[in-house]
């Protein structure tokens, strides 16, 4: 209905966390090559307009280098509704992660390794290696390049990573690395969900009506065929989950090289594997990863959209923490999303 008539959004703009208070998670996201921008607060009863959150609330506005979108915002409630995700299985809907490109996914496993002997809450796995593009091709291996990447996870009580370093191939708009950082990372890449429904029906929501490049649809994943797949989402045998990717629609579907980061990945398991729900856990006012928003022109065109949309609920227009016109709504999947105007 909607797409090709406006291609007013972009890659995904922040990936927000709620934590009880910043300044560790400052030190820490300092590692991955972020630095504080703007700093703001809402009061209880904007906070409740906008989030839905009986909370007042203060944020602040993570940088990475130069880059328009991956950023990050720390949302420091007065009263958080409860712990979020936390270290929780990766298999439920209502899930929420961010994904990073490193250059070196050796040395992040060795922060994991002096963390973990250090007491710290940590859970992960290891970096396996992943065939990620022409999965068909056969390499000959001390002969040809080996093609590919070393993808782990890292959950901790506030953060849900996933970390990937490329071997054999470069995307030059899909990640920028600071190389200057502690652990040589770029800004957020991807950021993940995961939902049930055989139909699909619910996708259309990003492409029809947020206008969002629909790439890479249905990509299946198996406890047989990935063992970094199987790991990270508990895979048991015989299950399986198919993903579709929706990007910033300056990327491209048949061109790799104009792969554009700020991607969405939407993991889809079918109805026969059974998922607990933790929607409650991974939206506004909870701890831990919580939302996530774009920035788009003609707010009120995308307002007018929602509205006439099969959305679950949505607010009006309003000031955010920042001075910056948004909305939220409950996407058709149960996901809660923060849209904001681009200036």
């Amino acid at each position: 209905m909607y797409q090709g008539q406006h291609k007013k959004i972009e890659g995904i703009y922040e990936v927000c966390i709620g934590v009880k208070e910043p300044i560790f998670a400052i030190q820490y996201w300092e590692l991955f090559g972020y630095r504080v921008g703007q700093i703001g607060e809402l009061s209880q009863a904007a906070a409740h307009q906008l989030y839905g959150v009986n909370s007042s609330l203060r944020s602040i506005r993570l940088y990475h280098q130069d880059t328009d979108h991956g950023l990050l915002r720390l949302m420091i409630w007065q009263n958080p509704t409860n712990e979020g995700l936390g270290m929780g299985s990766m298999k439920v809907t209502g899930n929420r992660w961010a994904t990073t490109l490193t250059n070196d996914v050796i040395n992040i496993l060795n922060h994991v390794d002096e963390a973990k002997a250090a007491g710290w809450a940590v859970r992960h796995t290891f970096p396996h290696w992943e065939v990620i593009y022409n999965k068909e091709k056969k390499s000959r291996p001390f002969i040809e390049p080996a093609i590919g990447v070393r993808e782990m996870l890292l959950l901790q009580p506030l953060t849900r990573q996933v970390l990937f370093q490329r071997f054999g191939y470069t995307l030059p708009h899909y990640g920028n690395v600071n190389q200057s950082s502690a652990l040589k990372t770029s800004q957020f890449t991807h950021m993940g969900m995961v939902i049930q429904d055989d139909t699909k029906e619910t996708l259309k929501f990003y492409d029809e009506v947020l206008d969002l490049l629909r790439v890479r649809d249905d990509v299946e994943t198996s406890y047989e065929s990935s063992l970094a797949g199987r790991e990270i989402f508990d895979l048991q045998p015989g299950e399986k989950f198919y993903v579709t990717a929706f990007d910033d629609p300056r990327s491209s579907q048949t061109n790799l090289n104009d792969a554009r980061s700020g991607r969405l990945y939407i993991v889809r398991f079918p109805s026969d594997v059974k998922l607990d729900s933790r929607f409650e856990a991974a939206q506004p006012g909870c701890l831990g990863i919580c939302l996530y928003t774009y920035r788009v022109k003609e707010l009120e065109m995308y307002c007018d959209r929602i509205k006439t949309s099969p959305v679950c609920k949505y607010t009006s227009i309003a000031p955010n923490e920042f001075g910056e016109m948004s909305f939220s709504f409950v996407a058709p999947d149960g996901y809660f999303w923060t849209l904001l105007e681009a200036v």
